[in-house]
């Protein structure tokens, strides 16, 4: 049977959440993105969806115990995490079994809802700091979390240090305090471990998220039973959750639910990926007309993973397609990272319009501007020449903004984008799709035209 059996194993102790975006379901979605083997005890069940906490059905800590001891005789988990334990007793209950095994503890302190729900009951903070953190490896609160914790009120990064100095001395190894709820572009986590302070920096994602604390704490606990050291597996969280938050999933009214298996998809679709830009580029080759209309810098095909957030991302025909006379030149293999343009145009427009991953750029030219409108396409423009100073300045920063300038002036992201260029930069025809072979189909449907 090969290594199956030898998949790292973790735990979680949580709630579940009936929505599917925090507790126990998100954690195990977490740890199968990690390749990690993921168990659970149940310590609650809720009603919930995405909007609300309707009700709370609490395990009786003696079947948390029951659960906790069988599962433990039997698999041999290298790390666990806590989540939502409601009562003081179940805490205390987790913190006698966990304290004398070769277990290492990650504390995700749950004490109310995204929501805005308590789901907790009044005794167990103390019951955490007295019984749990003392045998944690980890603890990972929010700020009003670290507030209850650490006595300490939290406005600014010197009070974040100081809760943190304050929840390391009840006798846990180390403190991940999540700063999100500190207002500002930016958001600073920051660790302490081993006496030193490290602050992670990251960009607010203006989004209404869901579970992201327990895929994080999660995202931490997969990594440490996979033998990360702690500072690795921060780490590695730290960009997890930012993937997860940016393509959070919109599935109910309400907050939209992190998305932890964001890089196992976008590598289950790496193939698939580049093998649709090969058939995009068997496509336009095939028709005799598309020899005309290669760009004088060469011509390009890309097409985007389900979840780019760089040119990584984005796979592309490696040196072009370039033309000399009536032949092609030979075009590089499909590649992934390959051509930060067209990374740009496409993520470009993923922000506009999320179902657009591909596009091809073409030589401009009048008559073929036409022929895709007369194919039916929509077609819209930008002009160079009034581009921002302070964009041209911006290494990269152009193609972003024709996109918006020309979906602006369309009134949506129109599926033919051409400009008249300006010094050093040619005239050019984009046509954008939500695949490569689509956009290619596109381009023969307006050569069929002229």
């Amino acid at each position: 049977m090969g290594d199956y059996g030898k998949l790292p194993i973790a735990l979680t102790v949580a709630g579940m959440d009936s929505s599917g975006g925090a507790g126990v379901i998100a954690d195990l979605k977490t740890f199968s993105a990690l390749g990690v083997y993921g168990s659970c005890v149940i310590a609650a069940l809720t009603a919930q969806n995405t909007s609300d906490v309707k009700a709370i059905h609490v395990t009786p800590p003696s079947f948390v115990k029951k659960q906790l001891q069988t599962l433990l005789m039997d698999i041999e988990v290298k790390a666990a995490k806590t989540g939502m334990l409601h009562s003081g007793e179940t805490v205390k209950t987790v913190a006698n079994i966990v304290k004398d095994r070769d277990i290492r503890i990650v504390v995700d302190p749950v004490l109310i809802s995204s929501s805005g729900t308590p789901l907790t009951t009044g005794d167990v903070v103390a019951q955490y700091t007295q019984d749990l953190l003392p045998v944690a490896t980890l603890v990972t609160p929010n700020v009003p979390e670290a507030q209850k914790l650490s006595g300490v009120r939290i406005r600014s990064l010197d009070d974040i240090e100081e809760a943190a100095r304050r929840i390391h001395s009840l006798g846990v190894q180390t403190v991940v305090i999540k700063g999100g709820h500190i207002e500002g572009s930016v958001v600073k986590d920051l660790l302490f471990h081993e006496g030193k302070f490290t602050v992670y920096e990251k960009p607010r994602v203006k989004a209404r998220s869901h579970g992201g604390g327990c895929v994080f704490s999660a995202a931490i606990t997969g990594y440490l039973a996979k033998g990360l050291s702690i500072r690795k597996a921060v780490e590695g969280a730290e960009q997890l959750i930012q993937e997860a938050i940016n393509f959070s999933l919109k599935v109910g009214k309400g907050r939209e639910p992190v998305n932890p298996m964001v890089e196992l998809y976008n590598m289950a679709a790496e193939y698939r990926v580049a093998d649709d830009v090969a058939s995009a580029l068997k496509i336009v080759k095939a028709d005799a007309h598309f020899l005309s209309y290669i760009a004088e810098v060469g011509t390009q095909i890309a097409m985007a993973l389900p979840y780019p957030t760089s040119p990584d991302h984005i796979a592309a025909v490696e040196n072009r397609i370039r033309c000399r006379g009536s032949k092609y030149l030979t075009t590089g293999a499909v590649k992934f990272g390959v051509s930060s343009h067209m990374a740009r145009l496409i993520l470009s427009c993923l922000c506009l319009n999320p179902e657009v991953r591909a596009a091809m750029n073409l030589h401009y030219d009048p008559a073929l501007v036409q022929a895709f409108k007369d194919a039916g396409f929509s077609v819209g423009s930008f002009d160079r020449r009034n581009e921002p100073e302070t964009v041209k300045r911006t290494e990269g920063a152009s193609m972003g903004w024709g996109v918006r300038e020309v979906a602006k002036n369309s009134g949506a992201l129109p599926e033919v984008i051409y400009d008249l260029g300006e010094a050093d930069k040619e005239p050019m025809i984009r046509v954008v799709g939500r695949s490569a072979s689509e956009v290619a189909r596109k381009v023969i449907a307006a050569l069929d035209q002229l």
